[in-house]
């Protein structure tokens, strides 16, 4: 029998992303923290758990030292949909075979990993489970079978799942490991659980496979937000869940209540933090129980930092692949829905709620406090042609008719096994490749970029643009939040640095900027062009002229404003 003091145990993160939970760099999902408290909660002292991140092991080939000497070496990953990542790379199946070879003690592989393996994250594929030559997979909750595995000696464990008490105790204790995160603690972002599993049973989504719809109660997620806050954390996302408007209730109808306990004791417990964001919402809870919902969309612009995002499941505005999937909202409810989280919470800081949704010259110069994002897949049962055209069809009735959407994510189905899409797989998302291809430029085209300035016009400034990378000559950032926009700035800055940005441009799924306030006697010739209605000559000239005691004194005539994206830092006079 081992005794759980004595045990050194490293807990390895290959990131994970599902239907309604992020994991992958600047996201820490729920996985290893409540892994790490479900080690506390079984008897083992904090100070033999390590973390590690996939990212950590490649970069710093010597923290594999801890992989090979731990007795018990805990693998989290698994990518149930498809995505494209910048702030880390999820681990490859050689990877995580590689730590199960590498591991000298027990090694346990666990998260969504369990519902299947592709050869690549990416749409139109199929997956298999497997053991990945771990000696034992969770085929239940991870923090469950890693409680019971330390219970029994590293025996073994029944797969089971945890109940609300023991990740409420969990997700407080195990908050420590944010410590260890790579990205600690400025540039780190908590996912955080209010329920899982779904009311509904869409035939390609995984979230249904953990049953209906179970809460934690409002108490618990605000101590785990205070105890996540006690350990440096500032940013939050309340993402692991199907429907946010439905938190507290029977799982469809939503109950303004708990969202107002929920969101106001965040607020109570981490009155500094920098960032509040959500992810899922469904758009049937908007149309069966309009104000109800309304309310509850309210509580939540109220509370929330700005360039928050509901992301609507519509999947596919044809009712025939409606029909054959399951899927739960028509095109004409969706629609609805979308209106409805423009006029509650599409207003911008600075402006009264009851003017939204807002856009155009008079809008204040911030991103509005939330949106509507729109998710379509293809691949799904029933996909024709006809799929595509109904589905722009949607997306420019949603423009032209003056809403908003912060985003839309264009997908291919992965098949996984449990699913109604296990018996059709990816044969039919492989079949419409060439049309997939040409819609998805259509939408960006058509859709994505115009809708892109109208939700943040020229002006609009982002505060804590983080620098991540260099492309080209220019510089690339993002905020920290759910879907942020990327934003390029001309010239290669130190990355790792954060700034405040002001949008100069659009693109179709990023913007350009320059950092705001830019300094007139200081700006660079590149900087200078993307502001609008500034060229190369005009540029050349403020350069020609400087220095400047204001910005007027710049007198670049009526067309340009230049006061909404620059100043002129005090000039030093000699004594």
């Amino acid at each position: 029998m081992t005794d759980p003091e004595t045990l050194s145990v490293t807990i390895v993160d290959g990131y994970v992303d599902e239907p309604a939970h992020f994991g992958v760099p600047p996201y820490i999902s729920t996985y290893p923290r409540y892994a790490a408290g479900a080690l506390v909660d079984a008897g083992v002292p904090r100070e033999r758990i390590t973390y590690h991140t996939i990212d950590g092991l490649r970069d710093e080939p010597d923290q594999w030292r801890d992989v090979d000497e731990a007795d018990l070496l805990i693998y989290l990953g698994g990518m149930t949909v498809p995505g494209k990542y910048v702030g880390g790379t999820p681990a490859e199946p050689d990877e995580v075979r590689k730590l199960a070879w590498t591991a000298s003690g027990t090694s346990l592989m666990g998260g969504p990993v369990k519902f299947g393996v592709g050869d690549e994250n990416a749409g139109a594929t199929e997956t298999a489970r497997q053991d990945l030559d771990f000696d034992f997979v969770a085929k239940g909750d991870v923090e469950a079978a890693v409680f019971d595995l330390v219970e029994s000696g590293l025996e073994g464990f029944n797969n089971r799942m945890r109940d609300v008490d023991e990740v409420s105790r969990w997700a407080q204790e195990g908050a420590f490991v944010v410590e260890e995160h790579p990205n600690h603690p400025d540039h780190l972002i908590a996912e955080l659980e209010t329920s899982r599993g779904c009311a509904y049973r869409c035939s390609f989504c995984t979230e249904p496979l953990y049953g209906n719809p179970s809460f934690r109660p409002p108490p618990t997620v605000v101590g785990e937000v205070d105890a996540l806050s006690n350990y440096g954390v500032e940013h939050f996302r309340i993402g692991r869940q199907a429907d946010i408007l439905a938190y507290g209730g029977d799982g469809e109808a939503p109950n303004p209540d708990a969202l107002r306990e929920l969101y106001g004791g965040i607020r109570e417990v981490a009155p500094d933090l920098e960032t509040l964001h959500l992810d899922n919402m469904n758009p049937i809870t908007v149309v069966e129980w309009p104000e109800k919902s309304r309310e509850g969309i309210r509580i939540i612009a109220e509370h929330n930092t700005p360039g928050d995002t509901a992301a609507f499941g519509l999947e596919s505005a044809d009712p025939l692949v409606q029909e054959e999937n399951n899927l739960n909202v028509s095109a004409e409810e969706c629609f609805e829905a979308v209106k409805i989280v423009n006029e509650e919470a599409g207003w911008r800081p600075g402006e009264e709620p009851a003017d939204a949704p807002t856009f155009g010259d008079d809008a204040p110069r911030r991103l509005p406090k939330l949106l509507p994002g729109i998710n379509l897949l293809h691949g799904l049962k029933g996909e024709r042609e006809e799929t595509y055209e109904r589905n722009l069809e949607f997306l420019h009735r949603v423009y032209d008719e003056g809403y908003m959407l912060r985003r839309v994510n264009i997908r291919q189905v992965m098949a996984f096994d449990g699913t109604d899409m296990s018996d059709t797989g990816a044969e039919i998302a492989n079949e419409h490749k060439k049309l997939f291809k040409r819609y998805k430029r259509q939408v960006r085209e058509e859709i994505d970029n115009p809708m892109l300035a109208r939700v943040a016009p020229p002006g609009t400034v982002l505060p804590d643009v983080h620098l991540e990378y260099h492309q080209d000559g220019k510089t690339f950032g993002r905020q920290l939040g759910t879907y942020p926009l990327l934003v390029g700035i001309p010239g290669e800055r130190d990355l790792g640095e954060t700034i405040d940005v002001a949008v100069v441009d659009h693109g179709y799924r990023s913007v350009t900027g320059v950092p705001y306030p830019l300094d007139l006697n200081d700006a660079s010739m590149d900087e200078l062009t993307v502001i609008p209605g500034i060229g190369d000559r005009t540029a050349g000239d403020i350069v020609v002229n400087r220095p400047y005691e204001s910005v007027t004194e710049a007198d670049l005539g009526s067309e340009v404003d230049l006061e909404g994206f620059a100043t002129t830092r005090p000039l030093e006079r000699a004594d």
